[in-house]
């Protein structure tokens, strides 16, 4: 398992806040499992492929227990990724999981989901306004003619 830095978490905050510096300063120096992290939260199967292909199973694991996934959340704590298991815990609403990691001087962690916690809602407002919907029913469309072609 792999030790992220303060710093790294911080610029994965700023990329979660959509924050070009935060991206490139990951890119540039090799957090590229942290960018996918962030896509494969947003649904983005191929990220989450990389994150397994690339034994980052501790960084999918926090993907599913975000989605709720008990399983996952287990096997955080199982491996002793308690920080990560925590951050996930905050972004569904725990707000115990916040106050140990602020105890624990991880502020970092407790940053990092809020910023994933807005970034979902910020998903979620897209989707459900009235020009996401109708973005929505052109991709589907264009997906299920896809699938007639073929």
């Amino acid at each position: 398992m792999k030790h992220y830095s303060s710093f790294a978490i911080d610029q994965f905050t700023r990329h979660c806040l959509n924050d070009t510096q935060g991206f490139n300063w990951l890119m540039n120096n090799g957090y590229q499992e942290l960018i996918a992290t962030l896509d494969a939260i947003r649904d983005d199967k191929k990220a989450f492929q990389f994150l397994m292909k690339n034994k980052h199973v501790e960084l999918a694991a926090f993907v599913n227990a975000i989605w709720e996934d008990k399983k996952a959340f287990q096997f955080l704590l199982h491996i002793k990724a308690v920080d990560w298991a925590a951050c996930a815990n905050i972004i569904n609403g725990d707000d115990k999981a916040e106050a140990v990691l602020n105890q624990l001087n991880k502020k970092h962690f407790v940053l990092l989901a809020h910023a994933i916690q807005s970034r979902i809602h910020e998903d979620g407002d897209r989707n459900v306004s009235p020009w996401g919907v109708l973005q929505n029913l052109l991709n589907f469309k264009k997906a299920f003619k896809k699938d007639e072609n073929h």
